[in-house]
């Protein structure tokens, strides 16, 4: 969650205590060593009456009431400064700073971050052993040349290949000391930036096949790899098939930046 997201939370949350209140404020005295309550009811008031502790229940309301105004104020007043600066940032500026430089004096500049095609650049340019074939599997290519394990993984490479995205297949993904796990496809997202994993599980009305998918899921949750943030999830059946009005949606959602469209 945002910074944004989470001042909004905090704010319909304040609000909503704020709906029932009591009126005027607390002021918290002491006398004799002794804690004690007044309800000061108008804003002049100093004094305030003074509440037993059978009105436990409406100090700390009363309590509550100016701490959320607090809250309410200082929300309001960062989500305001929050939206005037969104109006006037990029999150890819300092990218944009070296790109527009000529092409000579880029060559003579050391950028102070690399730029996302020099990121992709080195992540593509590293080597990797996928997951071996079974000699008993079909060979089926996609239109590149590349093997894959099923008619669905081709039709979905196909495509990422004439979108002109970048991936890895069977890239392996070491989540922790002892386990290793092979996603179907691994991208460099231009959207967040970090790589993206993406698996298809193909026959989830096979019990096993579902059993060995969920248990995949699984691990990558366990490592802090969740569906809708670095993991796109497709699903298939012998009755139904991929989507790829799903598919070319997921791709347009975390594989391809808005500002290249």
């Amino acid at each position: 969650m945002n910074e944004e997201s989470r001042l909004r939370t905090i704010k319909e949350k304040v609000e909503k205590n704020l709906e029932d209140v009591p009126e005027g404020r607390l002021r918290i005295g002491k006398s004799q060593g002794c804690v004690q309550y007044y309800h000061c009811k108008n804003d002049g008031e100093h004094n305030g009456v003074y509440l037993s502790k059978k009105e436990k229940n409406l100090v700390r309301r009363l309590a509550q009431k100016t701490y959320d105004e607090k809250i309410l104020k200082c929300v309001e007043k960062r989500i305001s400064q929050i939206g005037r600066i969104l109006k006037d940032y990029q999150d890819d500026e300092i990218e944009k700073i070296y790109l527009k430089e000529h092409m000579q004096r880029r060559k003579l500049i050391v950028p102070v971050e690399m730029t996302f095609q020099q990121r992709l650049d080195k992540w593509l340019s590293e080597s990797y052993v996928g997951k071996e074939f079974n000699d008993a599997s079909p060979v089926i290519l996609t239109n590149k040349g590349m093997r894959v394990r099923s008619k669905s993984e081709k039709i979905m490479a196909d495509y990422f290949d004439s979108m002109g995205i970048n991936y890895k297949y069977e890239c392996p993904l070491k989540l922790n000391q002892y386990t290793i796990i092979y996603p179907d496809f691994t991208f460099l997202s231009p959207v967040s930036g970090e790589k993206v994993y993406w698996e298809h599980q193909g026959m989830m009305d096979n019990p096993e096949y579902a059993r060995k998918a969920v248990k995949k899921i699984e691990l990558y949750e366990n490592n802090g790899i969740f569906s809708g943030e670095n993991l796109i999830l497709t699903f298939e059946t012998s009755i139904s098939v991929i989507n790829m009005n799903i598919v070319k949606e997921l791709v347009e959602k975390y594989l391809v930046c808005s500002t290249t469209n």
